[in-house]
């Protein structure tokens, strides 16, 4: 059966062989650092020479005191990010897709799916700039209907929001073009038979059109579920700064300030091995519901 089926799907094999190659000298040679979260690590001795300290380094993480507040952080702003990146998206295919303009709606998507290309460290760089509180444009703006300036990045209430606003304007433009790619597998005599029966647009949507994106939208958030450790590295690294570590430090911040920052190799090797197993957990979780749910595998 195993041969039959090799025989059959090889070529998507083959296909998958250089990514394979790259995956194994990129990501498992280099796990013989997973040692390092049981050792007291001295980079003079190396990863086999350095003292064994069996679980010293969790007892330490669970023990620290911003652990709490670092895994609340990460999951408040990854659920609120998932949440905006499935809705938005969802809303903005929708409109478009009422949209009988062909040139315009080109126009639409091309424009919204710009920030997608653009790195953090660019990004990053334009937010500081427009949201600073003295000289930029928002707060401009903000003044001149009387409201007091606001420091979105280094304010313990507005970061977070910073964050999930800014990471939906820059994703939400490739969750759109997802979206209508499903909308056009709708089968348009569906819409003439609702509108011969006297449903409005508000009905057809809502009866036709979203039923029709129900599987795209089930598989897009299920295989969501695997990134809820995920709140966001390179955003986070390149706008938060000490001020706002309260509200913005995740688990992957923590990890470069522990490891990198304070060298606590082991520490910062602890959390992340605690994060890698706990993620692959849910992405394992998440694809067998994206299976059970939506009828998605790879093959």
């Amino acid at each position: 059966m195993i041969i039959k089926r090799f025989a059959k799907e090889w070529p998507f094999h083959l296909l998958l062989l250089p990514g394979v190659v790259l995956a194994i000298i990129f990501s498992y040679v280099p796990m013989a650092g997973i040692l390092i979260a049981f050792e007291r690590f001295i980079p003079t001795r190396g990863i086999f020479g350095s003292p064994w300290v069996g679980w010293s380094n969790f007892k330490m993480m669970f023990d620290y005191p911003d652990m709490g507040r670092v895994m609340f952080n990460t999951i408040y702003i990854a659920v609120l990010k998932i949440a905006g990146g499935l809705l938005v998206p969802i809303t903005i295919a929708i409109l478009l897709n009422e949209v009988r303009k062909a040139a315009f709606k080109r126009a639409v998507q091309t424009l919204v799916y710009l920030p997608h290309f653009l790195s953090w460290v660019l990004l990053g760089g334009i937010l500081i700039d427009i949201l600073s509180p003295s000289t930029g444009i928002v707060n401009q703006i903000l003044k001149l209907f009387g409201i007091e300036p606001i420091f979105f990045l280094g304010n313990n209430t507005w970061f977070p929001i910073t964050l999930v606003v800014s990471d939906i304007w820059k994703e939400f433009g490739f969750g759109t073009i997802v979206y209508l790619a499903a909308l056009t597998s709708i089968n348009p005599s569906l819409y003439e038979a609702a509108e011969i029966d006297g449903a409005n647009r508000w009905k057809q949507t809502w009866h036709i059109t979203l039923p029709g994106m129900m599987p795209i939208i089930v598989l897009m958030a299920t295989l969501s579920v695997g990134n809820i450790l995920n709140a966001g590295f390179e955003q986070i690294f390149n706008l938060y700064s000490p001020p706002v570590y309260e509200s913005g430090d995740i688990i992957d911040t923590f990890v470069y300030r522990m490891g990198i920052v304070k060298v606590q190799y082991g520490l910062a090797t602890a959390v992340g091995l605690m994060k890698s197993v706990v993620s692959f957990i849910l992405v394992s979780v998440s694809y067998m519901m994206a299976y059970r749910f939506a009828g998605y595998r790879i093959f």
